[in-house]
């Protein structure tokens, strides 16, 4: 079953290479969509594809993102999918 999930993660996760992290971890999982740094400092991301595979990103926002990056929040909002293929890091 696909599943769409917008999520926007708080905390220090700009300048970080979260995005790029993110895109990575989304493309090893099979997950679609996009990811972009917003002017507030929280960064926001798509996310579609299986059950599990967006279960696997979750899991890797909610455990603190890449190296460098500290995670405080993190809030989900459900989605009807798309059909989106790859996935994007999108700049303003």
């Amino acid at each position: 079953m696909t599943i769409a999930l917008e999520v926007v993660v708080s905390g220090r996760v700009q300048g970080v290479f979260f995005r790029t992290s993110l895109r990575r971890v989304a493309e090893r999982n099979g997950v679609a969509g996009w990811v972009r740094n917003e002017p507030n400092g929280t960064v926001r991301a798509y996310l579609e594809g299986t059950d599990d595979a967006v279960g696997r990103v979750l899991d890797w926002i909610r455990e603190g993102g890449s190296e460098d990056a500290r995670v405080h929040a993190v809030n989900i909002a459900d989605h009807e999918p798309k059909g989106v293929v790859g996935f994007e890091v999108l700049h303003r």
